[in-house]
């Protein structure tokens, strides 16, 4: 089961020293989900080998530019390119009335339909349950209605022992019935328990992308004992009054919060333009809390 997610972009506001706004791809079991897609997504897909075509699930945290202004373009692109697969579209009502609006004055009529799904921001809410992810949207506190999203992995069925198995001679029709937990009967009456033939997998991992929010505790318990942290830490803890008066956080602030909702390990991305360098972020974040590392463009973390 892969699970991993890519950076594409970790700005904050503007593009600047080499740093694209917010942007991220997850890779679960090989179906592609689009997190947020900032100014200059298209060229960090094709830098990095992420395939359009394979994205059928995009999610908007909120409409601050810097979250959704490559969205147009990638959509034309599809277009231009000949999709026609549906698309699901994630995100607040009035990204809607955008994308809308843009194709509407340029005369744009998609070739593929869009599946648009209005985000909640004030409740978590399930917006996909299928074989491999259960993803709900994190209700989050920023100067406008915005929602993080939380990706957790489904309890995969059994691992066959297959040398145990193979030895004994179970027909191969019978595998899945072994992975969900059945035991098994020899003609001869015989039984083996699923214990003897099987173990149990991986426990499910967790993913939360906590986009742009202030210190704000309502969203702790449901990130709770997450796998991986994405938490925004847009400035150093010494320009809090600036932090709180945006409604962000502070690289400080985003490894306490890691500390109360016992993660695993903590990435810290959307950076301010303000910091060239991100050794300073880094050694803050890591101050409070170790298992941290920077939401580096173009660097894939498993979670």
């Amino acid at each position: 089961m892969k699970f991993e997610v890519t950076i594409l972009g970790s700005s904050s506001a503007t593009p600047i020293y080499n740093r694209n706004p917010t942007s991220q791809v997850l890779n679960i079991n090989e179906r592609l989900y689009l997190v947020d897609c900032g100014e200059g997504t298209q060229q960090q897909m094709l830098r990095y080998d992420v395939r359009a075509s394979r994205i059928d699930h995009i999610f908007i945290s909120h409409i601050h530019g810097d979250h959704y202004l490559g969205l147009i373009g990638l959509l034309s692109s599809m277009h231009l390119n000949g999709r026609k697969k549906t698309l699901k579209l994630f995100g607040p009502p009035q990204l809607k009335e955008i994308i809308d609006l843009q194709f509407k004055y340029s005369e744009t009529h998609l070739q593929f339909d869009i599946d648009f799904c209005v985000t909640d921001a004030v409740k978590a809410q399930t917006i996909i349950n299928n074989d491999d992810v259960i993803i709900e949207t994190i209700p989050l506190d920023h100067r406008i209605a915005c929602t993080g999203f939380l990706f957790r992995e489904k309890k995969r069925l059994r691992k066959l022992l297959k040398a145990e198995i193979e030895r004994i001679g179970v027909p191969v029709e019978l595998y899945t019935l072994l992975k969900k937990g059945a035991d098994y009967t020899t003609p001869e009456g015989k039984v083996y328990k699923n214990d003897t033939l099987t173990t149990d997998s991986d426990e499910p991992k967790t993913y939360a992308y906590c986009s742009d929010t202030i210190y704000n505790e309502q969203y702790f318990k449901q990130i709770n004992s997450a796998d991986l942290l994405y938490h925004e830490a847009t400035f150093l803890h010494n320009m809090l009054d600036r932090a709180n008066e945006t409604y962000h956080t502070t690289a400080l602030q985003a490894a306490e919060i890691a500390v109360k909702t016992h993660a695993k390990k903590l990435l810290i991305g959307h950076f301010s333009a303000r910091y060239k360098s991100l050794d300073e972020l880094l050694e803050e974040a890591q101050s409070v809390f170790p298992a941290t590392e920077l939401a580096i463009e173009g660097r894939t973390f498993v979670v």
